[in-house]
């Protein structure tokens, strides 16, 4: 293990019980707690903290993989289509609970978040697939119409939810719509980790597979080529790496932005810079990231709690301006 994955695994051990205390409640060793503090610790916050650390590390590993394929700083994975065509299942899901069994019913959101998911990385992968699928048109055609279609996805799957938001049949739909698009980890449970983590590990272990290729792509196209490297397949690996990563991650905590591109920016001046060597630490961080935002949002003193993908927002949107800025003067 690298020293970068090290110093973040070190972090993680100590904000994971820190999170465990945080809250409304104070629940401390040194405090005399509520009656029930153990049924809170191992009912509520346990699988929180458990889910931001899935959601953190899922999100971390696929920026840093997706701004090894596009060589590109700024990139992000929800910009790609596979987010907003989650989101865009989840907000089906709100109409179509009504007409599923009650036994079903639960399983609409995550369920219909994922199969959004899913047709987003199967429309990436049919699209920006065949322009490497003969081999003629190399790596940078595949990275330039990948490019184009996740923003296509993305740009069709925002105007839909939109709509449907729009089209909301009564002002609490409305209002559940628009809390869950902002993304959070509140009341979740042992469920949504069980739903989640899987599928982000599995997801970490094909972007993982793809790191070797990815560095061969930092050499150039032409250089990853004569290495052997193999365009349709790297693009196949990064589509269901990321789908797997990211779809997870919204089916069960809505939409929290910005992770994967802040994670890789902080991480990168701790290694020597390869997609390899940053997708582990990357998740280690992103990890600790996402349950220090949770954690952070838990204690202020606020009416009602704020949303995670608000308060990440807050923290991403300003940081991306001053990498545009850094741009600008010729320094990223």
């Amino acid at each position: 293990m690298s020293r970068a994955s090290l110093a973040f695994a070190a972090l993680l051990a100590l904000l994971v019980p820190l999170s465990l205390l945080a809250g409304r409640v104070l629940i401390a060793p040194w405090a005399e707690g509520p009656a029930n503090a153990a049924l809170i610790l191992a009912e509520l916050r346990a699988p929180r903290a458990a889910l931001a650390l899935v959601i953190g590390a899922g999100l971390g590993a696929a920026g840093a993989a997706m701004q090894g394929y596009l060589r590109n700083s700024l990139a992000d994975p929800g910009l790609f289509g596979i987010a907003p065509m989650a989101a865009l299942g989840a907000v089906a899901s709100f109409w179509a609970r009504p007409l599923l069994p009650a036994a079903l019913a639960d399983w609409a959101l995550p369920g219909l978040a994922l199969a959004g998911a899913g047709l987003g990385m199967a429309a990436l992968a049919l699209i920006a697939g065949r322009s490497t699928s003969d081999g003629a048109g190399g790596a940078g055609s595949g990275i330039a119409l990948f490019t184009l279609a996740g923003l296509m996805l993305a740009s069709l799957a925002g105007a839909l939810t939109a709509l449907a938001i729009t089209l909301a049949p009564n002002a609490f739909a409305l209002s559940e719509i628009v809390l869950w698009l902002n993304g959070a980890l509140t009341d979740r449970s042992w469920r949504e980790v069980a739903l989640a983590a899987p599928l982000v590990l599995a997801g970490i272990a094909v972007l993982l597979r793809a790191a070797p290729a990815l560095d061969a792509l930092t050499l150039g196209e032409a250089a990853a080529r004569s290495l052997g490297v193999d365009a349709r397949r790297l693009l196949l690996l990064l589509v269901v790496g990321v789908g797997l990563t990211v779809g997870a991650s919204v089916a069960v905590a809505g939409i929290i932005g910005f992770v994967g591109l802040i994670v890789p920016h902080l991480v990168r001046p701790l290694t020597d810079r390869l997609p390899s060597s940053l997708l582990v630490p990357s998740a280690l961080a992103g990890a600790a990231l996402v349950l220090a935002a949770d954690s952070l949002v838990r204690i202020l003193p606020l009416v009602t709690e704020l949303r995670l993908g608000i308060a990440l927002s807050l923290i991403g949107a300003p940081f991306f301006g001053y990498l545009l800025m850094k741009m600008r003067r010729g320094l990223v």
